[in-house]
């Protein structure tokens, strides 16, 4: 029973290392680098992002202010189909 102790005491001793401040505020100095990098890479992708959001909001825009409107597409649609209509009997 006494060996068995031992063994599991010689597996949860850890050995104990003993860091200085210095090397504390390096470890810790890298970390935050290692997070701004990617807050950095995150602000160019967000920029990106916006930029095509602008661009997509001209271009609906632009197709608003551009596009035909329901009723005046089948008016003229009528009128074409009619002049077709007259085309056609004329030809014939």
């Amino acid at each position: 029973m006494n060996v068995k102790n031992n063994k599991k005491n010689k597996m949860i001793k850890k050995k104990e290392k003993k860091i200085t401040n210095t090397e504390l505020l390096e470890s810790i100095n890298r970390s935050f680098s290692k997070v701004e990098e990617k807050i950095d890479t995150i602000d160019v992708k967000v920029e990106k992002l916006a930029n095509h959001i602008e661009k997509i909001d001209k271009r609906i825009d632009d197709f608003a202010e551009n596009k035909v409107s329901k009723i005046n597409f089948k008016e003229l649609n009528h009128r074409v189909s009619f002049i077709e209509e007259k085309l056609v009997i004329k030809n014939k």
